[in-house]
């Protein structure tokens, strides 16, 4: 491996290229990542492994990215010249728009790597849409040819169809047996252009990518210099959050981390200093010098906004101090995951927490189960409703147990989206019935060779339960999904709650569209009866809507066969001992307490449309 012996800021602008790869999940993003590093000499053999950029289990295991990374790598190009190419492997699925939006601004050009037997899917879509609107130049890289099923000519015809690029010159590749790799890294340098100029003289101007939490460094912050120079003992100034830091670490991501004197224009590395926690350094804000600072922010930013909420609960109430260390924890490395204390009736102490969407739900459980060994209860997600109140007031509302009294609101807005998704031909049908039953409006359905693209207006909130469970099992898997949301309308929805033995269950509770409810109610009640084992007395289950029951099933009693001593005699005697036990029954309703068992609130809030 080539020892970095050069300084950063000796490489010529024009030998500079930064850019990213845009690639639906699964269509061969990381492995090509792996091969550019392995083929510029990054990394030697021995350290090498799959899905390097990768770093945790769940993205490996999935297949999926969900932190941004940069590799630095050093190529000498077939004229001779040397050239710095810096590599954001950029997450791409919806959850993580905001992010895929900075890390393209940090960039000049994209990769859009297209699986040659699949094609375009609705995620490869909206990332080449963002990297559009970013003006980046685009080489296009067909991957898979060496598989059986490839079709390179009908997938060029349709990326030129559906995206409008030229394939003409598209590079095919395999990444898995790094055919054709070399052709890629060519394009690279011939066809995306340098960072626009940037004088090291001015004064700094910095974009903050992203960021990462270190137990011995603190907080690593990745950077993009536009403007000026980063270097060791500078005091920088976050424009966004006024926060002020000493620069103690400059450095470039090889992958490894190698300290450098300084970063110039162009240039993307990392910086330390002291920073103790990753929500003081926000995706996307502006990074310039205390003393002489720039004049403008970069456009764009914005702070992350959670649009899922739901409840964390531990099954033991025992492990709450320890669920409680672990957010913790995790909130340290992921600032866009919020979440504060709440009670309930039915599941005791747990907290109430903000997600990006219903990925990053998924996959904060799933870290918090796996790396702090916590079993933990999910109740059912909710999104941001915003209430307009009679005496004027806006309020929003995120958990549907807090809903104040009807009388007092006097309009409710919720989330919509636009849902673009991509089925082939035969499951069409299936698909634009289920986008109808979840209250969709049709904006467009249009044909992509033997594929349907169908854009549709939804609410969100018919999203969050199980849409995207329910078109994979409708298309057999083949359907892509893919959503921005777009604006609040107003809709007509009431609160749902779930009474059992007539005590309401508030981890139940949901915020439905009233022409929905009962259906809704009923089939939470159903599914209830059977989830919620006998007891020594009736239980009757209840949907119901402010006052007004809307579905109901009642679950029998276990019964002890009372009349079993009486063999013969007067009727009286049996009818006697069966109003006895009925008193008994009635008294018990009154006073006993209904066990529901944890796996009845995960099984529950599985909602099914069959």
């Amino acid at each position: 491996m080539r020892a970095m012996t050069r300084s950063v800021n000796e490489t010529p602008l024009s030998h500079i290229r930064n850019f990213s790869i845009v690639a639906h999940i699964d269509h061969g993003k990381s492995t090509l990542a792996d091969r550019l590093i392995q083929m510029t000499g990054s990394l030697e053999m021995r350290e090498m492994k799959d899905q390097i950029l990768d770093a945790m289990d769940i993205e490996r295991e999935r297949g999926i990215t969900i932190k941004a990374n940069t590799v630095r790598l050093e190529y000498d190009a077939k004229d001779g010249e040397h050239y710095v190419l810096n590599l954001i492997d950029t997450p791409g699925h919806v959850d993580f728009a905001y992010e895929v939006s900075r890390s393209l601004s940090a960039c000049e050009g994209s990769l859009l790597v297209v699986d040659a037997s699949q094609g375009v899917e609705a995620q490869t879509l909206a990332n080449v849409y963002q990297a559009l609107d970013n003006d980046h130049e685009i080489v296009t890289v067909l991957n898979k040819i060496d598989l059986p099923a490839a079709e390179p000519e009908r997938i060029k015809a349709q990326i030129e169809e559906v995206i409008g690029l030229d394939t003409a010159d598209a590079v095919e590749i395999s990444a898995k047996t790094g055919l054709g790799v070399e052709n890629v890294l060519e394009a690279i340098v011939k066809r995306l252009p340098p960072p626009k100029g940037g004088d090291r003289n001015d004064p700094l101007k910095a974009l903050l990518v992203d960021s990462w939490y270190d137990s011995y460094l603190g907080v690593i912050v990745l950077v993009r210099v536009l403007d000026g120079h980063l270097k060791k003992g500078q005091i920088i100034r976050m424009m966004g959050t006024d926060a002020k830091y000493t620069v103690e670490r400059v450095g470039v991501i090889t992958p490894k981390m190698v300290t450098v004197e300084e970063l110039g224009p162009g240039e993307i590395g990392f910086i330390t200093g002291s920073i103790k926690e990753v929500a003081d350094t926000r995706v996307g804000d502006t990074i310039t010098e205390d003393k002489r600072p720039t004049s403008t922010m970069l456009p764009g930013f914005k702070p992350a906004q959670p649009v899922v909420f739901c409840g964390l609960f531990p099954v033991d109430a025992a492990d709450f101090e320890d669920l409680r260390a672990a957010m913790g924890k995790l909130r340290l490395n992921d600032a866009s995951f919020s979440f504060e204390m709440e009670s309930s009736a039915a599941l005791g102490f747990g907290f109430r927490c903000g997600f990006l969407g219903l990925l990053h739900l998924e996959i904060v459980q799933e870290r918090l189960e796996r790396e702090f060994d916590l079993d933990l209860i999910a109740t059912a997600p909710s999104v941001v409703y915003k209430l307009s109140m009679t005496d004027g007031t806006e309020r929003e509302l995120h958990n549907p147990a807090d809903m104040p009294d009807v009388v007092k609101i006097r309009e409710i807005h919720e989330p919509w989206i636009r849902a673009t998704i991509l089925t082939p031909d035969d499951y069409l049908g299936s698909v634009l019935k289920l986008c109808q039953d979840r209250r969709g409006i049709q904006v467009d359905l249009s044909y992509v060779g033997n594929r349907a693209m169908v854009i549709y207006d939804l609410p969100l909130n018919e999203v969050v339960f199980d849409f995207y469970d329910r078109l994979k099992s409708l298309s057999k898997g083949y359907a892509s999904f893919d959503y921005q949301i777009t604006e609040y309308r107003e809709g007509n929805l009431v609160k749902m709650q779930i009474l059992v033995n007539s005590e309401p269950v508030d981890a139940l509770s949901m915020m439905v569209h009233r022409s929905a409810a009962e259906r809704r109610g009923r089939e939470m009640c159903e599914k209830l009866k059977d989830l919620i084992p006998k007891h020594m007395f009736k239980i009757p289950i209840q949907a119901a809507i402010g006052g007004s029951v809307i579905a109901r099933e009642t679950i029998s009693a276990l019964r002890k066969d009372v009349t079993a001593k009486c063999y013969g005699g007067d009727a009286s005697r049996k009818r006697k001992l069966l109003d006895k036990q009925k008193e008994g029954k009635k008294r018990m309703r009154q006073f006993g307490k209904v066990d529901i068992p944890q796996e009845a609130f995960i099984a529950a809030l599985k909602m099914s449309d069959q």
